[in-house]
């Protein structure tokens, strides 16, 4: 599997003062396209909005480090604006995703954390803070939803923290590639996989295959809602849906295996559709938890402050059941076993590492635990409900509220 040569180096800042020239709510009126010089491929995904802006990529031990300032390199709508109250605000904030990730048979729920982050600095963001009648088992769509949240021609708007952030196709910076023939590299998830835009390559095994709009394989679920806000199930809410295996282009997690550009040998990689679910809703690798949301401040994603994040849906339907923020940090029962803590000593958070447990062999990653040593983790100890390779039943409800501050927008 052949992966970016970037080496272990910095992709160059540039930075570019000036306003944000804005748009209305998925309209063209006023939009203005930054003026960029022709750079190399990697600095034409360095953001120039509001004021000075700048993100840096680099590689070293194993590991892809990004550094950004949250702010996009296109036009954006008007924010604040209507549907969402937020200005565009600068953040200083660090990332990082394994150059060679590996894949579990078991996914990981995505929840309210953050799913990945594009070449430009700005985060991927799959869910909102939005419910029926605040009832965290009914959360509403950013896309399908019918709530105008302010999402503009890119498919994004800002928290309330200021963060802008992607719910979708990134269309202002799918229009920077140089190539439309070709699949277009958009940025990483927490887990390392690249993601990509909606178009892939008919043939996933042959890059001459031509280019064709990559469908998910999600459809709404049929009858009536047993409960909540009832009536039909329309795709308003993420439990309207539900993931038919076969159906479209892409598995549960809206990734697949293939060639790409980037990967002439294969690799599997998320895309963002224009169909729901649009950003993926689980993970196949182990999530990094620079893409945890941090509870008490907001968080890059901006959910709301002491709640418990949502979690997902096993594969017969029930809830998931997934911990703040998705990773979870320790492991219940007293600790791990001596055997799990062996596995992992002197490892680094994502190692790959095996023990034997008491129903067998277990292969899984290190995760810090609250005693400061690493563990091997069974897998379902690193997230919401499982899945088998056919992926979960569904995004599903959340964990469960936790009190606090009323949802807020995302």
């Amino acid at each position: 599997m052949t992966g970016l040569k970037t080496g272990v180096c910095a992709v160059a800042a540039l930075l570019l003062a000036g306003p944000v020239f804005a748009h209305g709510v998925h309209s063209t009126t006023g939009e203005l396209t930054p003026a960029i010089k022709p750079v190399p491929w990697w600095q034409m995904f360095l953001p120039s909005a509001e004021a000075a802006a700048q993100i840096s990529i680099s590689e070293a031990d194993g590991y892809r480090y990004i550094k950004t300032d949250s702010l996009p390199n296109h036009a954006t709508g008007q924010f604040p604006g209507r549907g969402n109250p937020n200005s565009i605000k600068s953040h200083a904030r660090s990332y990082q995703v394994k150059l060679q990730p590996n894949k579990f048979k078991t996914v990981t729920q995505v929840g309210h954390n953050l799913f990945g982050i594009a070449l430009n600095g700005v985060v991927f963001d799959s869910q909102t803070a939005e419910y029926w009648n605040n009832d965290r088992s009914w959360n509403i769509e950013a896309m399908t939803g019918g709530v105008n949240l302010g999402i503009d021609s890119s498919n994004a708007h800002v928290q309330p923290d200021g963060t802008y952030h992607y719910h979708g196709v990134p269309n202002g910076l799918m229009q920077k590639a140089p190539s439309s023939e070709v699949p277009v590299l958009l940025g990483y998830a927490a887990d390392g996989f690249p993601i990509y835009g909606p178009f892939g390559y008919r043939d996933p095994a042959n890059a001459g295959s031509g280019l064709v709009e990559l469908k998910p394989s999600w459809r709404t679920k049929a009858g009536q809602r047993p409960g909540g806000p009832g009536g039909s199930y329309s795709g308003k809410y993420t439990a309207d849906w539900e993931y038919a295996a076969g159906t479209g282009d892409l598995d549960a997690c809206n990734g697949r295996d293939g060639v790409t550009p980037e990967y002439p040998n294969g690799t599997y990689h998320y895309v963002v559709t224009k169909a729901f679910p649009q950003i993926g809703r689980c993970w196949v690798g182990f999530p990094d938890n620079s893409f945890k949301k941090q509870r008490g401040a907001g968080g890059p994603g901006g959910g709301p402050v002491g709640q418990r994040p949502g979690g997902g849906q096993r594969p017969g339907g029930g809830p998931g059941g997934m911990q703040p923020g998705g990773m979870q940090q320790g492991l219940p029962g007293g600790g791990p076993p001596q055997s799990a803590l062996d596995a992992c000593a002197g490892a680094r958070e994502g190692d790959s590492c095996t023990f034997e447990g008491r129903r067998g062999t277990v292969e899984s990653q290190c995760m810090s635990i609250p005693t400061g040593d690493m563990a091997c983790a069974p897998p379902h100890m690193m997230g919401g409900g499982g899945g088998g390779p056919g992926g979960p039943g569904g995004p599903g409800g959340p964990g469960g509220p936790g009190g606090g501050r009323p949802p807020q927008r995302q």
